[in-house]
């Protein structure tokens, strides 16, 4: 079990993109707190990483996509069980059922489950930087050769790369890549995302130096988030990415007016389960 590092504050990849992206973006999801209704297709995205991780609990050569078909309906029932509101977030609950489904049929045109045994999946990992910050998140799933080797396994349910989204996307695997040299002192041999709409797979081979610029650039990144919240400037920052922003209303950009700034407010660790993940990050 990963030991829990509170004296530090924490960053994780869906916040850090946050403010890489848009540090107003930032600001309402780890400041404000504001709430954000699930789109479709985060829910999708949860939805499939479920079944995927259900999958593999299966006994080797029943991993099928017959099987995982399967495991959709349950899948959606134990989350709308958990979590209040998604009952009635479809019309047609059926379809949306049915378009999952099709995604696992890409995952199996990239895949054959039946040949791998994964170490860990849905992995909490953490680790201290420069004794100035904890970096944490979750890894979708992470295979070990027997050689020892690690691969990062990440899965995309929304379409194969645009610029945009694959830099995200290839920024989130860094920063776990970065958590695993640092805890276990083994570079992960390749970094896979797995586009399951459009039925590709992108490696990527990170090495020691790259993850140690990675490292500084982290840090770096930190200390502007820092200054941010001292300040209390929190900038927009326009992009393609504000068609999928639930806040626009908010956004200076878009004419809006941003909340009064929350009193005493130090740089927050965010808890992992109260955070938001936009449809550009692990549920595109």
């Amino acid at each position: 079990m990963t030991e829990t590092i509170t004296t530090l504050p924490t960053l994780s990849p869906s916040r850090a993109a946050d403010f890489k992206t848009c540090p107003l973006l930032y600001r309402f999801r780890s400041i404000d707190r504001l709430p954000e209704r699930p789109t479709p297709d985060q829910m999708r995205g949860t939805l499939v990483h479920a079944v995927l991780e259900a999958l593999f609990e299966e006994p080797t050569g029943t991993r099928t996509p017959e099987r995982a078909a399967a495991l959709v309906a349950p899948q959606w029932q134990r989350l709308v069980e958990t979590e209040e509101g998604l009952a009635d977030l479809f019309a047609d609950t059926e379809a949306f059922l049915e378009s999952s489904r099709e995604l696992l049929g890409g995952y199996f045109a990239v895949e054959d489950p039946n040949r791998l045994e994964p170490a860990e999946r849905e992995a909490f990992v953490q680790a201290e930087v420069d004794g100035k910050l904890v970096i944490r998140g979750y890894i979708d799933r992470l295979d070990v050769s027997p050689a020892g080797d690690l691969r990062v396994v990440d899965y995309k349910t929304g379409g194969a790369p645009r610029e945009a989204f694959e830099a995200r996307a290839m920024f989130q695997l860094k920063f776990y890549a970065l958590v695993l040299w640092r805890t276990r002192g083994v570079v992960p041999r390749v970094l896979r995302l797995m586009y399951l709409k459009d039925r590709e797979v992108c490696d990527f081979s990170p090495d020691a130096e790259e993850l140690e610029r990675f490292e500084r650039t982290l840090l770096a990144l930190w200390q502007a988030i820092e200054r941010a919240t001292a300040e209390r400037d929190f900038r927009a920052q326009p992009s393609r990415l504000c068609g999928w922003c639930a806040h626009q209303a908010l956004c200076p950009a878009f004419g809006g007016t941003p909340p009064p700034y929350p009193e005493r407010v130090a740089v927050p660790p965010v808890p992992l389960s109260t955070e938001a993940e936009p449809a550009t990050g692990r549920d595109e």
